[in-house]
């Protein structure tokens, strides 16, 4: 649902800075730390550029590209520059290929080969650093909704609805003619739910594509309207809401050799998801994760690529809850007849490995944790680099396991939150990671051995002359009296304990999203850092219901959500309130998106405890939530009409006390204006007052200046009615 939203906020956690005393330090304004700010790119970090040639690493330091180690991971004692900026600029000049779009998204098809890959303004280009030359260009359409570049370099499209593909030789051919907004070709479908995020799907040499073929013509539409022209046109958006008729899917196979396309014979598209699209390596078989309406049964089922024919189910999981395919089957580099599949079918996503041929699935990884990604793989040990939180909820660690026998090690050092990046054979790691100690490094792993880190760069503080406060993290019990909830608290700047201070408990509290790391200041967010230095407490708690702690944890909401959700919030409150440094009479709460209804429903369900709220774009009432989504988490309204009933926030309108400001954006398509309109219409009706901001023209989040217009609303709401005298 909104997890995109929140790993793009993750990313810019990154941006802050040390912990240091107050003397003399500057403090932040809301341009300084939002992105959309006139000063943000400014005092902005620069990263180390890293990318593997082969077992080789390179950086992009200023204008040159550079090799640091060699292929037995060894650092060179003095770099070697490959190419530089201007060398490419000159090339593509003249070739005409374009404005280099930088050297940030690299890469290198082919190790010991002098070819490296680059973006342009008019395509993508390779270039032979040897000889200074350009040696390929394949031109990108203006105006794509989507593209997915192949191995041989062939590129699909999406131009009106309509799939297109560009062969190697520059030759580009329309593969369907009626797309239209009803009719969508190579999009994403199902609303981006089940790990679904674009419609293109390349087999392994660029022989064949797969892509999507959504049909919404059964669909309502919601009325969104465009106010940019002088007089207003609609703008809708097929929005299937929960229990109404949804769309259909199905999947094309074009051949750019014969121009043909045939389509897969699956069961009948009405009521059923397609998701996790996966090639064998031989590319003769799409294999296929599908489900139906009811999401409790989920099967891998594979086709044959030239014919389309079904060639049987692999593989059935099912669930009395849900089953959620999160990730495409990958095959052995060194065995084409087995695969790993990541599932949750003993409570927690591990790794298994499976034959083509079918029996029993071998679990790889096993325990009470999650793994979070698979990385890829080491080739010659034979063995899976992965990242889980093995050790602690709250850390990410990169791990390898054997395929052979299950032992696992971990590669990563001690704490932190670490993300890799592998080499082409998979026998090193580049691993970026901060703690909540320390801004950022960069280390050089060896896949096959624990303990072999080498610390290429360690970023200093960015920051070190601006004035950050201090940041605490601990547990605290659920509501159940049993369950360890990590939370995170944000002190005032220039904190004094003998003082009394507002607090606001910042909550997400949704499946998909946890708002509580061992990153870089405990995952603590720009808006979080303004607050305190405006001498507020900053309180964030993961309850239950929340991301990688297990299927029980999260699926204890399932019919019912906001009620443990809000339970475990409580929780945090009465810690809260303990401390004795927090005014309990001055307690608020904000939310956006999952949040914006936990701050909606806290407001109206806790109203004596909770003086001030500011809800995002808030879920308001379930039936009006899309299908996929809402049905997996609620079932249908007609299934469990007492659940749609009871996390209504219509029917609790009439219990608002305190100051409620809801912000949205006018033209959302993930929480339509139907949730806030019909909340604004539920109070009018009982009498309490709420507040309202709209945002014309944005979506479900705020882009460009209006982020830092959106903060500055946000915090003058709490200052207005929470620290002030209002």
């Amino acid at each position: 649902m909104f997890r995109h939203i929140l790993k793009a906020a993750a990313l810019c956690l990154l941006l802050l800075p040390n912990a240091m005393t107050a003397q003399t330090k500057k403090t932040f304004t809301l341009d300084d730390l939002m992105w959309g700010g006139s000063n943000y790119w400014n005092l902005m970090p620069r990263s180390h550029f890293a990318a593997w040639w082969g077992n080789c690493l390179v950086e992009n330091v200023s204008d040159a590209v550079k090799q640091i180690t060699d292929a037995k991971g060894r650092t060179l004692k003095t770099p070697v520059t490959l190419f530089t900026e201007s060398d490419v600029r000159a090339a593509l000049d003249q070739a005409k290929h374009g404005q280099l779009h930088g050297t940030g998204s690299a890469s290198f098809p082919e190790a010991g080969s002098p070819i490296v890959q680059l973006n342009t303004s008019k395509g993508i280009v390779r270039y032979n650093w040897q000889t200074r030359t350009v040696t390929a260009f394949v031109p990108t359409e203006r105006g794509t909704q989507a593209s997915k570049m192949a191995a041989n370099m062939a590129i699909a499209f999406v131009k009106d609805y309509n799939v297109y593909v560009t062969t190697p030789d520059g030759t580009t051919r329309q593969v369907s003619h009626d797309g239209n907004r009803e009719l969508q070709y190579g999009l994403s479908v199902h609303r981006d739910e089940f790990g679904i995020h674009e419609g293109l799907f390349w087999s392994p040499k660029g022989s064949l594509l797969a892509f999507y073929r959504m049909d919404q013509t059964m669909v309502t539409d919601f009325p969104l309207v465009d106010n940019s022209p002088r007089v207003a046109t609609l703008a809708p958006e097929k929005y299937p809401m929960a229990g109404m008729t949804s769309h259909k899917v199905s999947v094309g196979i074009y051949n750019p050799a014969t121009g043909r396309t045939v389509y897969l014979k699956t069961a009948d598209p009405t009521d059923r998801y397609f998701t996790n699209i996966a090639w064998s390596p031989d590319e003769k078989t799409v294999y296929m994760f599908e489900l139906p309406r009811t999401q409790d049964k989920a099967e891998l089922i594979r086709y044959d690529a030239a014919t389309g024919d079904c060639l049987g189910t692999l593989y059935t999981e099912t669930n009395a809850r849900y089953v959620e395919p999160m990730h495409p089957i990958v095959f052995l580099p060194w065995d084409a007849t087995h695969y790993i599949m990541q599932s949750r079918r003993d409570g927690y996503n591990h790794l298994y490995l499976c034959s083509v041929n079918g029996g029993e699935p071998v679990q790889l990884t096993r325990g009470e944790y999650e793994v979070t990604e698979m990385v890829g793989f080491n080739a010659a040990k034979r063995s899976i680099v992965y990242v889980s939180n093995e050790g602690s909820p709250i850390e990410r660690h990169i791990f390898s396991v054997s395929v052979k026998d299950g032992k696992r090690q971990r590669l990563s050092a001690d704490g932190g939150s670490h993300h890799p990046s592998l080499s082409a054979g998979g026998t090193y790691v580049c691993d970026t990671w901060s703690n909540p100690g320390m801004y950022r490094r960069y280390d050089l792993l060896n896949t096959a051995k624990a303990g072999s880190a080498q610390t290429l760069w360690q970023l200093p503080n960015p920051w070190q002359d601006y004035d950050v406060p201090q940041v605490k993290n601990g547990t605290i019990k659920a509501a159940d009296g049993k369950t360890d909830l990590y939370y995170r608290m944000v002190l005032p700047t220039n904190f004094d304990a003998n003082k009394k201070y507002p607090a606001v408990v910042y909550v997400y509290g949704g499946p998909h999203a946890h708002n509580v790391e061992a990153s870089w200041m405990y995952m603590t967010r720009p808006w979080e850092i303004y607050m305190a230095q405006r001498g507020y407490v900053i309180f964030v708690v993961d309850n239950r219901g929340s991301e990688d702690r297990g299927f029980a944890f999260e699926s204890v909401t399932h019919r019912h959500l906001g009620d443990t959700e809000m339970a475990d919030q409580i929780e945090g409150v009465k810690f809260l309130k303990q401390q004795p440094f927090v005014d309990a009479d001055r307690l608020g709460v904000h939310g956006w998106s999952f949040g914006g209804f936990m701050t909606t429903n806290l407001m109206c369900s806790y109203p004596d405890v909770f003086k001030v709220g500011v809800a995002g774009g808030p879920v308001i009432d379930w039936k009006f939530y899309e299908v996929m989504y809402g049905e997996r988490y609620m079932d249908t309204p007609q299934e469990n009409p007492e659940g749609y009933k009871s996390s209504s926030l219509l029917n609790k309108a009439k219990n608002l006390k305190g100051r409620l400001q809801i912000i949205v954006g006018y033209n959302d398509p993930t929480c339509v204006l139907q949730h806030s309109l019909s909340f604004l219409r539920a109070c009018e009706d009982a009498g309490t007052q709420p507040d309202y901001f709209v945002y014309p023209g944005q979506g479900h989040n705020m882009m460009g200046r209006d982020m830092v217009h959106l903060h500055e609303r946000i915090t003058r709401y709490f200052d207005d009615y929470l620290k002030g005298e209002r």
